[in-house]
């Protein structure tokens, strides 16, 4: 029987994504929700995604394009969440855990669920019954950009079944994309939303004015509180020295294609959020993100100056100039 995969997202990577399937050599029918009814006749008509990505060439049946989310998950297979984390709830309104039920959910989203201050895989499982053995979390370092590009660049999918990720690596797997598995679903997934907690602080020190040598120890600091976090909240052995934590961490922070550093930068240049969100009309998932880890993380007490320092300028209002000079104190 040939697997049914279903794309829930509209977005760049959403986009991606659907590339690397269309381009896997695997057999397989590929679904696509998306709210947005004229992007859908676009790419029914003109078989690409007017709003991201526009060079990628969508191959998928006009009739496998829908914007009935039921109608699109009921034959699936696997379904690929890919929408901000702080519009999966709003997405998934009028879904019922029966509707999920039996279904392999790969979370493409890195993000934390808002009021919930849940990654993913744990908002699946609590509010879906999803069981863990049935979720797959797919992170970097890899940007849409370079994906429709066609540039070499490596995923990791993580999963407790180790199987079931090895599957979704194989229907990934293209000329220009290697995919490796690990079963660090938590740690895995909590280091792609930190990530972009540490892109966002990247971007406000070059908007200040610091420089590369600042931010080469910005980084070098970023991934060993990474490293506290993920050790207090899943203490299992992991090297994070690999690409799914450091590499990851590292293409968000530097690369021109971040939108988290872009967001940062335009913060530290004087931005208010409201207009820096308006101007970009993208999400940053860094922004929601570390006024969940702030929360979570009064449960687990990890030493984490950065996030602090994010935290401060982006909640609090604090002097985008002043919270990164005090942040020089303390990094090392």
């Amino acid at each position: 029987m040939i697997p049914k995969v279903a794309m829930i997202g509209g977005g760049s990577w959403a986009t991606a994504i659907i590339k690397m399937l269309s381009d896997n050599t695997l057999p397989k029918e590929i679904f696509w929700w998306m709210r947005n009814t004229e992007a859908i006749s676009h790419l029914q008509n003109y078989r690409h995604n007017p709003n991201y990505l526009s060079s990628v060439e969508i191959r998928i049946p006009a009739q496998n394009i829908s914007n009935d989310l039921s109608k699109v998950i009921k034959d699936a297979d696997y379904i690929v969440l890919n929408v901000p984390a702080a519009f999966l709830k709003e997405t998934l309104v009028g879904i019922t855990a029966a509707q999920l039920k039996g279904k392999k959910f790969i979370s493409a989203i890195k993000g934390v669920v808002p009021d919930e201050n849940l990654i993913i895989g744990e908002f699946l499982h609590q509010k879906y019954n999803i069981p863990l053995s049935d979720i797959v979390v797919i992170s970097g370092p890899c940007h849409a950009e370079e994906v429709a590009l066609e540039k070499l660049s490596y995923l990791t999918l993580a999963s407790v079944d180790l199987k079931l990720a090895g599957a979704l690596a194989g229907m990934l797997k293209t000329r220009y994309i290697k995919a490796n598995i690990s079963d660090d679903i938590f740690g895995t997934e909590y280091a792609a939303v930190l990530k972009n907690i540490y892109a966002v602080a990247s971007g406000i020190c070059h908007g200040v004015g610091y420089g590369d040598n600042f931010q080469a120890v910005l980084i070098s600091n970023a991934i060993r509180e990474i490293k506290r976090f993920v050790d207090a909240v899943h203490p299992i052995n992991r090297d994070i020295k690999e690409s799914a934590y450091l590499g990851d961490l590292l293409v968000t922070a530097y690369s021109q294609f971040s939108r988290n550093r872009t967001f940062g930068n335009m913060i530290g240049k004087g931005y208010t959020v409201k207009s820096a969100q308006l101007e970009m009309n993208m999400i940053a998932e860094g922004y929601f993100a570390v006024k969940c880890i702030y929360h979570v993380n009064r449960k687990y007490k990890v030493d984490m100056p950065i996030c602090r320092a994010v935290y401060a300028i982006l909640y609090e209002r604090h002097s985008p100039s002043t919270e990164m000079a005090l942040l020089t104190e303390q990094l090392n």
